[in-house]
This record gives C-alpha cells, structure tokens and sequence, in this order.
C-alpha cells in the first residue's frame, strides 16, 4: 500500500502541566478529506497548530511524518515550503491591500527593486478563476464579504504548491450558496490529488465532503472511521461520550398572553437605497420561543438590534412591554426595560477579549455592586460570577482568565449569564449555536427550555433552518426587510420556510 501524505504519531501537547493533547495519531493519503471533529476544547485547533508549525518542533512529544519524511518544523514558513497549508476561523487577509496583494504578501514575484507586477496580476486571474471568483486581482479586501474573501484564503493557499489544506470551520459565517460552492471546491481539489483536514461542526457537510472523520475528546483519540459507516449520531455520540435523545430537546412549557408588542419597526442605513427593516409589526407571548427566520441580508439582525437600542443608523419602532410603552434608544434603556440580548457577532459585540470571564459576566450589573466612593462589593460580584458559572457550565481555569482563552461555547454561555444577571424578561438570542459544538449546543438548547419555564420569553435569530424549527414555539420569516410569514412548529418544513423567505408571502 502507497505510504500515507500525513502521518502523526502519538501527538502529545501539554500546557502548564495539563494535557490538551493526550497521544493523538491520524494519517491521510493524497486526495483525501480527513473531518476532524470534537466539542470546543476537544483538541482539534491545537493538533493542528503542531501539525501547521504554529507550536515548533520540541514543544510538543511524538512525529510528524509528511511525504515519508519526518517533519521537525520551526513555524508555519517551514510547514507552507512543504505544502502545508492551513486557514483558520479567523481570516489573515489585510483588508487595505488588493486581492493580488494579499495572494502574493510576502512571497512577491521580482526583485525587491523591482516587483513583477504583471505576472502577478496574471497568476491571481488563474488562481481566481480556478476557485471560481469573478473580481478583479486589484480588488480590495475590503470591498469582499465574508464567503468571497474566504475564497481568496484557498487561491492563496493554492499560489504556496499546497498539498495538505486545513481548513478551520471554513463555512460558519458563510451563506447557503457560498458554502456550496466551497464544497465543490474542496472536491475539486480532491480531484487534483489536493488533501484536507477539515474542521467543522456541521455534520451534514462533514458526512457529505470527508473519506474519513477523525474525533477528538478531551485530548484523546477517539477513532477514526470512514465517512460511509458513519451517521450524525454515530459522530455526536463519539464527541460527547454519550448518547443524546435528540438534537434538539423540546419540553412542554406554557405560553402565556403578550408580553411585547413591536409596531412599525423601520431601520435604513444614511445613503442606503432601501430600508434594512421595511414596517415590521409582530407579538411575542410570555414564555414563548420565538424563531426569525430568513436569508442573510433579510433584516433580522438589525430588527433585533431596533429592539435592543443599538442600531447604528436611523430606525422607530414602537414597543409595548406588558402593556407600557417604551421608547428604548440605547442599551441601557433596553436592559432597564427588561430586554437583554446575546449579539451575533460573539468577538466584536458580545465580550471584551482580555478582561477576565467574571468581569465579562458582571459587566451589564456593576452598578449592583457598587457601595459608593467607587468601591465595588467585590463578596457579593464573586458569588454572582460562580454562581453564573456554575449554572450555565462555563468552562473555565478560573473567573479570572482572558475570556478569548475560552472555547466559542463558553464564550457564548458567558455571554448568556451576562444577560441573565439583568433579570430580562425578554431574552434576544441571535445566532446562538454558531461556530459552536453540538455539546454545547445541546446546553443552550436546555437552558432556553428552562428559562421559558420560569416565564422568561425569547426571540431566537438563527440561520440554521433545523434548529428554528426544533426549538421554536412560533417562527416569523423575513425577507428584504420585511415579514413575509408566521408558522406554527407543527408540520413545519425547511422547504416552507424556505419558499417563504425566497417569494411567498404566507401570514398563518
């Protein structure tokens, strides 16, 4: 049998004494999709920062072996001359360069007295028509969104001769059709005998893009077996040590009357040709879940964000909660009112990454721990963060520690504790699960059930159809900044949504 492209052996990576990396192995022969799966924390980004360079050779026991020869790398430039090529969630792209300029950033065709600008130029029109991009190399960055500048990561890879591509949760901010077509990327790229190690917690695309799934847990190996043999639940089983009942757990609890009334909600951006929220009207009951649905760009988000005080342009709305009118123009008046929310974007919105877990949690209440002459009860601040850790199951060293150390499921139930200290009465969640594993999912799926049951009410924003129809007492559909329908959870399809958010008009 043909010697394998990638061979690990026996990884093993400790930080401060603790294991992170318990003797992990996997191979991968050329033109293969390897899935490596696990919860937040499993393992996953730190074998593959050992395998890319990121941790050199010494800092870690075990052997890489790479086209038969042993790997002993001293950063990522010695793992990219060997074909080694790894993307990460967050992309490195310098937004104020040009697309070419980007592709060839440290690696320019010339002289340092003399660039060739015109092969460049060239070569980034056949690296951008090989991953199917129509711009111009003089683009810049900036003017890209997510799945396009995504893309321009692979043709960046391809310029560096990859053999092995890594990529990390590629899809998780990228449109239904953006991830169609870097799904048939990756396949062409298996034709042209292009490896991959993929990293994500999509299951659907991982059984539809992977020869094998590889899962991690707590620093073990755990096995590795091949695609076809395996089921979602054969994979959410491996990751999370147990079986679950269902992805999405569904508890009977009451609904009530209307709690919020939101009338002709309108947002638009100065310069913008049409409004982002377009007269929006619609109720929410005590105790209720209520699912938005939609494409990306259909408004929900800057709904939410009318609700909560932070829109960054012109908006109205009229709100009535429990019957009173509020004029709500800030987060502070939306947290006073009772409306608390979780943001979609967790980094940029939702934690201040170097102040410490307690702090990110305590941060909306510190007033309540005031005891004037700028002292801070600090008894009282600690037995609300442990308490806040405690019960939403935050893993985390200790309060104190940088919250980016966090996996994103921690970050986002840190954030939710957040909220909950305010004592909302609405809870506005929107992209709850995105970018995190099915374990940590399936707590925040709990968590909102239980939440309800107390008389809590929530407007969930999800982009994931499955979870909007699981969890969802009532789903509302917009489109183009209006709503375009309103479902029951009973018989409900992706495909009635879908229909919905694309062309019907469906009020029920």
């Amino acid at each position: 049998m043909k010697q394998p492209l990638l061979d690990m052996r026996d990884i093993v990576k400790s930080f401060s004494g603790v294991r992170a990396l318990n003797g992990v192995s996997i191979t991968l022969r050329d033109g293969e999709v390897l899935s490596l799966c696990g919860e937040n924390g499993s393992g996953k980004s730190t074998l593959m920062k050992v395998l890319s360079g990121v941790w050199p050779y010494g800092t870690y026991e075990g052997e890489i072996y790479f086209q038969g020869k042993q790997v002993k790398a001293n950063g990522i430039r010695d793992t990219e001359a060997l074909g080694i090529v790894i993307i990460h969630q967050e992309l490195a792209l310098v937004k104020e360069l040009s697309v070419m300029e980007n592709i060839f950033l440290g690696n320019e065709l010339g002289s340092f007295a003399s660039l060739d600008d015109e092969r460049m130029h060239r070569r980034t029109q056949e690296l951008l028509a090989q991953v199917k991009l129509n711009i111009s190399p003089d683009t810049l960055i900036r003017e890209l969104g997510v799945g396009q500048q995504q893309l321009v990561e692979i043709a960046k890879a391809l310029n560096k001769d990859v053999k092995l591509l890594i990529l990390d949760e590629p899809t998780s901010s990228l449109t239904n059709n953006e991830i169609e077509i870097l799904l048939r990327i990756v396949e062409g790229l298996k034709q042209q005998g292009i490896a991959c190690v993929y990293i994500s917690h999509k299951l659907d695309e991982v059984l539809a893009l992977s020869d094998w799934v590889a899962v991690i847990r707590d620093g073990d190996h755990i096995a590795t077996k091949a695609a076809v043999d395996l089921t979602q639940n054969d994979i959410i089983s491996m990751m999370v040590g147990r079986q679950l009942d269902e992805l999405f757990p569904r508890e009977p609890h009451d609904i009530g009357d209307v709690i919020l009334q939101v009338n002709h909600a309108s947002a638009i951006q100065a310069g913008a040709s049409r409004p982002q929220v377009d007269d929006v009207s619609f109720s929410l009951h005590k105790g209720e879940i209520l699912g938005i649905a939609g494409l990306i760009g259909s408004g929900r988000t800057e709904l939410m964000q009318c609700l909560f005080g932070c829109y960054d342009g012109q908006y109205q709305v009229s709100i009535e909660l429990e019957g009173r009118s509020h004029s709500i123009r800030s987060q502070r008046a939306a947290l006073k009112a009772g409306i608390a929310m979780v943001p979609e974007d967790r980094k940029r919105h939702g934690i201040v990454p170097i102040m410490g877990v307690g702090r990110n949690i305590t941060l909306s209440i510190l007033d309540n721990y005031s005891t004037g002459l700028g002292a801070i009860d600090e008894a009282k601040e600690s037995h609300d963060i442990n308490d806040s850790i405690a019960r939403l199951k935050v893993k985390t060293a200790t309060s104190d520690l940088a919250i980016k150390n966090l996996s994103g499921g921690n970050q986002q139930k840190a954030i939710i504790a957040r909220c909950l200290l305010t004592k909302p009465k609405i809870l506005i969640l929107d992209e709850p699960t995105r970018g995190i594993d099915v374990g940590a999912k399936y707590e925040i799926y709990k968590l909102m059930f239980a939440l309800v049951k107390e008389g809590v009410s929530i407007i969930m924003v999800s982009s994931e159809l499955p979870e909007v129809i699981g969890i969802s007492d009532r789903v509302l559909v917009m489109h183009e900044g209006r709503l375009k329908g309103e479902f029951g959870y009973e018989g409900l399809t992706q495909e009635k949504i879908m229909n919905c958010a694309i062309k019907e008009a469906v009020l029920a």
